[in-house]
């Protein structure tokens, strides 16, 4: 197993990544298709009420609002996207990044999605997996769909990271 602390800079490029890659294809699905997504500010609200002692919100789009919640909330979600990054990295060992495969990435990618529904949704009014949002299945699809993204591009960036090793 490779240190952890190795795997750190190839965690960075790919958290980032597929982290970036997640907030286009929410962009596209916004825009294009009219579907509502994440506020990263929402989720920067329910973590600058966590130091008051705030945990758990009725509805946190009514809550009320904390200085820098969309910093807060963009910097937690690309924070986030480098952990699972580095823990893909460590479960999977160096080696992977040599010639990474797709169903490693794509299963941390939709393993991510423990986070969001058993933690995040239920603590911001939303609800276990979405069960309180208007329509659940469909939230339940779109947020699987969204971390398959990630998924992918934390394979597409590892492709990357592992030719530019090649090249040098």
């Amino acid at each position: 197993m490779a240190e952890p602390l190795d795997l750190l800079l190839p965690a960075i490029v790919m958290g980032v990544v597929g982290s970036a890659l997640m907030d286009g294809w929410s962009a596209v699905l916004r825009r294009r298709f009219g579907m509502s997504m994440l506020d990263y500010r929402l989720l920067g609200r329910w973590i600058g009420h966590m130091p008051r002692g705030r945990l758990v919100h009725e509805r946190i789009a009514t809550a009320e609002p904390v200085p820098g919640e969309r910093a807060i909330g963009y910097a937690a979600h690309y924070a986030i996207g480098i952990a699972f990054a580095w823990l893909l990295l460590v479960i999977v060992g160096r080696d992977w990044l040599t010639s990474p495969t797709l169903g490693p990435a794509i299963a941390i990618g939709l393993g991510t999605i423990v986070a969001p529904w058993f933690v995040m949704q239920p603590a911001m009014g939303a609800g276990i997996a979405g069960s309180k949002s208007p329509r659940p299945a469909a939230t339940r699809l779109r947020n699987l769909a969204t971390h398959a993204v990630y998924g992918l591009g934390l394979y597409v960036s590892a492709v990357i990271v592992s030719l530019s090793r090649a090249v040098t």
